[in-house]
């Protein structure tokens, strides 16, 4: 096996990193021994890899700060309308490299690094921050709780998922800045207490929200935006009247429950836990970054402290909040209680401002996944606010009532609060009517939302519901991740494609060149003899990289099908010998912890896999591997070594996904149904290019109305029926033969997600699949056609389409200086910029 180029080798090829001048090499040298010796108290003698790749990241970051600066002078010369996008996550892949790649330092920091003689992987040490939407925005304030833990680590023990904590900042976070001069006031419980001059919520616990700013910067283009995450303090005020020692320790103690708000990340996102601490994280963001909104604001140009704008009429032309999905849904009744409660506004100006600042995007249809929070809980924790939603709804309902009398079920349909035995609040609804603008992340999707799940809203404004199909970032997806690849599209068609996605088009010239298939499929087979290189280092699994790597990797949940791709695994097995020669399939995604069909399917792919990797009479020609921990950086190593990509939820359950968009760009073929932003693909590539199978929405709509039998589809397919035996029997659980009893019940019982009807036509996929992988050329000719077609999910074209539509500003407006040209802007006063 020839050994293929390294990342490093192969990146000082490439020109669109930046062109490495001795000048800059021995900048980046002289502040790497700078942050070694005076950041962190190190010699070379001492120092161990985490120093250097500190020392490192604290030199790159050198480079950031002028920029971040000038960018936040310069919005404050400018003034313009700020797009705030508030999530209660980011998935944020490491940092360095990243910023590297966007300042073009990547060449010079490799060649710094190598006459530093840095130890090797250095550079790969530690994760950090980003995701796809901030690397392409601009003019953006990004906010989130800081969680102290992550979602979870994921271990594979006995072949079932284990959780650890993701302590991810214990070793600190060299790219944040805390800046506890603008902390802020958190109130929780107390009680509502009304008089002639409005409401006051009185009697409150406070928590602090400290804030830590992370730069990010834009693709060489002298930008770098904040985003801001917010960590909880708890307040230094004690009772010291009747003070001892015991009551001290013990007030020290309370000071966690406090301080808990940003402890950890909620891990389900595709089932609603109506747990008090998540309605916390909820309110603490929102609370903290709206003051944060109404400051800057009301604050003149140039970081004046005096509060020049006290008119509010303005506040929509210079501020757009983006609500992603319903978790900040709070913000609503949040900036209409500083409205009318604290700035006197009457209600129907305040609640016209509000709509007006406003957008939703909706991310999931599933009911399950829908927020609906208990009335109980939201007057025990924000009476204010549960007094306010009431009031909106009260006026929705009005208005409803005057445009369709006597419609007592639309008026059930289209309340903000659902009764029943526990009356709850519906924030997806919360999120329309305070909204001016709600979409959908794929034009399927938003068809959903507009004709399904949100009927009656649409039918009333029409002109609210929009669609925004969803994108990934080209530096981390490409650049980044598959160098190789990015300079071969280089060479053919420049380097503009990297700002310009759509320019992809251009290699449809080349689909018949002889010389570029050859390439291309050869960049192909080097990262897969990488990707197998680290298989057999990390999970001590060998496999063929002549072989076929197909490879599904998503969250794990039955819309998303593992399961149907776990029969398909057996069948194969079953017809040994199973398909062309050799064909790796890795596995990879982890479960929410609380979550026991989840887990029961990874421990059933885990059992396949025993099985199957095990027995002589397979050998090399079917491997199964499930990779643990599936994260930002292992997925970089993944794609670019795909050839399939499994993209096969049940038509009209997956919102988007873009996970699809990243194998497309790097060079994987894709079997699923036509859901989420899969039908664009088809759209874009042709559906010939794509391996399309099973049921469409209006088939699964159908066989709804007809009724489910999953009994017949068993009892008429015998491979299906071999295979769902070989579950039910213990066939790939001996000590335990009726370890998946609930994974078969539910496959007979109750598959809302119908894996059985799509079974048959899967299969025959996958077997047209097969016969093209045995035709090289013809297979990379179709990949270089998919290619081609991957410009439009880029997320700078779906950040243009969220400024042009939603948030109203044209992002090319503003054009930054680099740091060394003189701007009038006043050098002195930035430390108010911030505020």
């Amino acid at each position: 096996m020839s050994r293929p180029l390294s990342d490093q080798e192969r990146r000082k090829q490439i020109s669109i990193r930046g062109i490495v001048g001795a000048e800059s090499v021995a900048e980046l040298k002289r502040g790497f021994n700078r942050h070694l010796h005076f950041t962190l108290v190190k010699d070379r003698n001492v120092a161990t890899p985490r120093d250097y790749y500190f020392a490192l990241a604290h030199t790159v970051r050198d480079h950031l700060v002028g920029r971040w600066i000038r960018t936040q002078q310069y919005y404050y010369e400018k003034d313009p309308k700020r797009i705030y996008y508030l999530s209660l996550e980011f998935y944020m892949g490491r940092t360095l490299q990243n910023t590297m790649i966007n300042l073009g330092l990547q060449n010079a920091c490799d060649e710094a690094v190598y006459q530093v003689s840095i130890p090797p992987g250095v550079r790969t040490a530690l994760g950090g921050i980003q995701a796809c939407f901030l690397d392409s925005m601009a003019t953006l304030g990004h906010l989130q709780p800081r969680y102290e833990y992550g979602i979870f680590n994921q271990k594979i023990r006995d072949g079932w998922q284990v959780e650890e904590a993701d302590d991810w900042l214990r070793h600190g976070n060299p790219w944040e800045k805390a800046r506890p001069e603008y902390m802020l006031p958190v109130h929780f419980y107390g009680r509502v207490e009304h008089s002639a001059s409005g409401a006051k919520w009185i009697d409150t616990q406070v928590v602090l929200a400290l804030p830590y700013d992370t730069p990010v910067p834009g693709y060489m283009n002298n930008t770098v935006n904040t985003m801001r995450l917010w960590s909880a303090r708890a307040p230094n005020d004690f009772n010291l009247r009747d003070f001892n020692v015991g009551d001290y320790i013990q007030a020290v103690l309370d000071r966690n429950l406090a301080e808990n708000i940003s402890r950890v990340l909620y891990p389900n996102d595709n089932f609603f836990e109506g747990k008090e601490l998540r309605l916390k994280q909820e309110y603490f963001v929102v609370a903290a970054t709206l003051q944060d909104i109404i400051r800057r604001f009301k604050a003149s140009k140039f970081g004046s402290t005096d509060s020049v704008r006290t008119v509010f009429d303005s506040f929509p032309d210079q501020v757009a909040i983006q609500l992603n999905d319903t978790h900040p849904a709070m913000a609503i009744p949040e900036l209409m209680r500083i409205f009318v409660d604290i700035e006197k506004l009457p209600w129907d100006k305040a609640w016209d401002i509000t709509k007006r600042t406003f957008a939703y995007t909706n991310h999931t249809v599933l009911p399950e996944a829908l927020e609906r929070w208990p009335v109980d809980l939201v007057e025990k924790l924000l009476p204010r606010h549960l007094q306010i939603i009431y009031e909106i709804n009260q006026r929705h309902l009005d208005h409803i009532a005057s445009l369709f009398p006597n419609d007592v079920d639309r008026l059930r349909r289209m309340s903000l609060i659902e009764e029943g035995d526990t009356k709850r609040i519906n924030m997806a609804h919360l999120c329309i009517v305070g909204s001016h603008a709600v979409n959908g992340v794929a034009k399927i999707h938003s068809e959903i939302v507009k004709t399904q799940v949100f009927e009656d809203f649409a039918e009333l404004e029409p002109e609210k519901f929009q669609n925004k199909t969803n994108g990934i970032t080209p530096r981390r997806w490409l650049l980044l991740c598959n160098p190789g690849l990015a300079e071969l599209i280089a060479e053919k068609i420049g380097e503009d494609y990297v700002r310009d996605l759509s320019q992809l088009t251009k290699l449809h010239a080349f689909v018949d060149d002889d010389l570029f298939i050859r390439e291309v499929a050869k960049v192909k087979q080097e990262n897969k003899v990488k990707f197998a290189l680290y298989l057999e280092k990390e999970y001590k699994v060998k496999i063929n990289p002549s072989s076929m790597f197909d490879v599904h990797v998503k969250r794990i949940h039955e819309y998303k099908r593992q399961l149907m791709n776990c029969l398909h695994i057996i069948t194969m097995y079953n017809r040994k010998p199973p398909r062309p020669e050799g064909t790796g399939c890795p596995r990879a995604a982890p479960a929410a912890p609380g979550y026991h069909m989840a887990k029961m399917i990874i421990k059933l792919i885990n059992a396949v896999a025993q099985v199957v990797n095990n027995d002589p009479m397979v050998g090399s020609k079917l491997k199964v591997i499930f990779l643990e921990n599936y994260r930002v950086s292992l997925a970089e190593k993944v794609i670019p070594a795909t050839d399939l990509s499994e993209q096969i939820s049940t038509a009209g359950t997956e919102a988007s996904g873009t996970g699809n968009m990243k194998f497309m760009l790097n060079g994987a073929l894709t079997i699923g149904t036509m859901d989420g932003a899969n039908v664009e693909m088809a759209e874009e590539a042709g559906e010939e290019n794509l391996f399309i199978f099973g049921m469409r929405v209006e088939d699964v709509t159908e066989l709804d109305r007809k009724g489910y039998n999953a009994q017949l589809y068993y009892d008429r397919l015998p491979e299906l029926k071999q295979a769902v035996d070989q579950i039910k029997s213990g066939f790939f659980s001996p000590k335990d033969p009726n370890l998946f009893h609930d994974v078969v019940n539910m496959l007979f019982h109750h598959d809302r997600f119908k894996v059985f009807a799509d079974y048959e036509a899967y299969v025959k996929c996958q077997e047209k699949v097969s016969e093209l992988y045995l035709n090289s050329k013809a297979w990379t000719k179709m990949v270089i056609r998919n290619i081609a077609a991957a410009g439009k999910f880029s997320s700078d074209r779906t950040i243009k389409e969220y400024a042009r539509d939603i948030w109203h500003v044209e992002p090319s407006d503003l054009k930054i200086p680099p740091p060394n040209d003189a701007i009038g802007v006043r050098r002195g006063l930035f430390a108010d910029a911030w505020s």
